[in-house]
């Protein structure tokens, strides 16, 4: 499956393909920013397509990644279980807190969460 642009909740949002490549910089980011903008609001990665780097707070990847996406306006969902992770880690368990109380970077198990979020 590619990357395409679906309709959820009534949103388009820009469905990541599980297989694609993994985010691992800035300019990553910046290229699904090209690729959602002006045809849809909202991106859905995998977390399968986030690296190490990106949950180990420290490296500081995944504020610069969210921040990109608040510039830049388009909402990114970060779609999967990270329950692990969170479990490893009290700060990055508080970023997702905080992340899914806004409105535009989201932490979700799986698309239908997605939904409940666009609703």
């Amino acid at each position: 499956m590619s990357d395409q642009v679906l309709e959820r909740n009534g949103v388009p949002v820009l469905v990541c393909a599980a297989d694609g490549p993994v985010l691992a910089g800035v300019q990553d980011a910046l290229d699904l920013i090209g690729a959602a903008f002006t045809r849809s609001d909202v991106v859905a990665l995998p977390a399968s397509r986030l690296g190490d780097d990106f949950f180990e707070l420290r490296t500081g990847l995944a504020g610069e990644v969210m921040q990109k996406f608040v510039n830049y306006q388009i909402r990114l969902a970060i779609v999967g279980d990270i329950t692990e992770r969170l479990e490893a880690s009290a700060s990055l368990k508080a970023l997702v807190h905080e992340s899914n109380r806004g409105r535009h970077i989201w932490f979700v198990p799986d698309l239908p969460a997605l939904d409940a979020h666009l609703g």
